[in-house]
């Protein structure tokens, strides 16, 4: 690891039309529409299952260990949070069970056009859920798919563990920088986006 600090990521305000969703129970269990949060002309789109907790229990800002643990993996790899754009399958925490099935499938009309306003030019998917859900198939596996580049609805997409898992399974930390390092390669070769010196050696090109 190093010794980067993790910082709270400034958040984007959600769109009206995200504000007021009723497309699924959660409307009726969240605080609020939390759209996603880094640089929101970041060339480089992450998707994760939903959002967690920003502040604690007084109110005051803090970085949970979903965040932590996805900023120093990132610094690990050298892979500079500046080009990075965080968002979510659901746009909404959850706070108590809810129809998973049938949110994921309603939220994924915000994901849509997040990216058509957007137009990111790279996208990695961390963890299972997110997996399933871009990839639009229940069976997709990150251990099965992680190491190379899909074209999924025209955006060159890879994936990786979810950070919780990695926090909890330190071993895969491992595989999850080897993940992000091939986002930072692939995001040099298109362009526009630099690799921050981590002290390691840079990794062939992904797939």
């Amino acid at each position: 690891m190093t010794d980067n600090q993790p910082i709270a990521l400034p958040e984007e305000a959600a769109p009206l039309h995200a504000v007021s969703c009723q497309l699924c129970e959660l409307a009726n269990q969240r605080s609020r529409v939390i759209w996603g949060e880094g640089n929101p002309e970041g060339r480089i789109i992450m998707l994760l299952d939903n959002p967690g907790a920003r502040e604690d229990r007084e109110g005051r800002a803090f970085v949970c260990g979903t965040r932590a643990t996805l900023q120093l993996g990132a610094a690990e790899a050298g892979l500079d949070m500046n080009d990075v754009y965080v968002t979510y399958v659901l746009k909404c925490r959850p706070v108590r069970k809810y129809d998973k099935e049938t949110a994921r499938n309603r939220c994924r009309a915000h994901l849509l056009s997040q990216l058509e306003q957007k137009r990111p030019k790279l996208m990695i998917c961390l963890g299972n859920v997110a997996v399933q859900a871009f990839f639009q198939d229940p069976e997709a596996e990150v251990k099965q798919l992680r190491g190379s580049w899909y074209d999924i609805a025209g955006l060159p997409t890879t994936v990786s563990y979810h950070p919780l898992a990695v926090r909890r399974r330190p071993v895969l930390m491992r595989m999850f920088v080897e993940d992000l390092k091939r986002v930072a390669a692939r995001s040099v070769e298109i362009g526009g986006a630099s690799i921050v010196p981590s002290g390691e050696e840079q990794p062939e090109k992904g797939n």
